[in-house]
């Protein structure tokens, strides 16, 4: 039985999908080929923490002085737009893989193993979807869990003006 892909130097076309100008650049190449695509750690890390925050049972993101400082800093007026997204998110991206560490707090009595796989199964699903990078690996470091007694004592506080 002889094989039905001929060489396209040979005059016939190949009976595959395979194109003939598969691995080319220039004018001749498909247009979704020519060039490069670069995408910053920001970005996948602004998709991991929005998609991270999407689960159940997620109460906040960053380890304990980030949330700090960052809460002070989303008090500010045009202070670091857009820098909550990311706090407690690290992103380190390749030209095809992307890795990902989050700092996370969870919400008393939800299981922090339960809540663990979906941020993981959330995060990569985004961000595969969205950048088309394999994510390798997604490390969740647990920080604090937050008690429901806790929201209570900080918000007179938060009315009282010095």
């Amino acid at each position: 039985m002889t094989d039905n892909i001929t060489s396209v130097g040979e005059g016939s076309r190949p009976d595959t999908d395979v194109s003939a100008l598969k691995g080319r650049t220039g004018a001749g190449a498909p247009a979704g080929t020519r060039g490069k695509t670069t995408i910053a750690d920001g970005v996948v890390a602004k998709i991991a923490g929005t998609a991270a925050r999407e689960v159940p049972g997620i109460h906040s993101m960053g380890a304990g002085m980030a949330r700090a400082f960052g809460a002070m800093r989303d008090r500010v007026p045009g202070a670091g737009t857009g820098q909550g997204v990311t706090r407690g998110v690290k992103a380190e991206v390749g030209e095809r893989q992307a890795a990902l560490d989050l700092d996370v707090v969870v919400e008393y009595g939800v299981s922090i193993v339960d809540v663990a796989a979906g941020v993981r199964t959330n995060v990569i699903s985004a961000v595969e979807r969205m950048t088309g990078l394999q994510v390798v690996e997604v490390n969740i470091s647990v920080d604090d869990v937050h008690l429901p007694d806790e929201e209570e004592e900080a918000k007179p506080d938060e009315g009282r003006v010095s």
